[in-house]
């Protein structure tokens, strides 16, 4: 079973940057697409940014232009560079891995506070 951790929260300064990483086991980690999702305090999950098996990348609206995604398939692991955090980026982030197969499994999240 793919079990996906990960792992960077914390809390920074708005304008602060983190990076956040989501390691996964599996020899097949080159083929699954992956996503970054959040959670704010009663709001419901969104796609923050997605990374294809190519390494196409989408990112919603709200993140354009502050945050990165990226993979790194020799380490298992693909990455959310987040830049210029502002209060409203508080939120549990979590990792998403869809297998070739259409599974999808899920972390368990990190929590990133952003205070002003």
């Amino acid at each position: 079973q793919v079990q996906p951790v990960e792992s960077g929260g914390g809390l920074v300064q708005a304008g602060g940057s983190l990076r956040l990483a989501c390691a996964a086991s599996g020899s097949i980690f080159k083929l699954y697409a992956m996503g970054w999702h959040r959670q704010a305090p009663g709001e419901q999950r969104e796609l923050v940014a997605s990374i294809t098996i190519s390494s196409s990348t989408n990112y919603a609206d709200s993140v354009k232009g502050r945050f990165t995604v990226s993979r790194d398939n020799a380490k298992n692991t693909v990455y959310l560079q987040m830049n210029n955090l502002k209060p409203e980026d508080t939120a549990v982030y979590y990792c998403r891995i869809t297998t070739p197969f259409g599974m999808d499994y899920w972390g368990k999240g990190t929590l990133v506070t952003v205070f002003s």
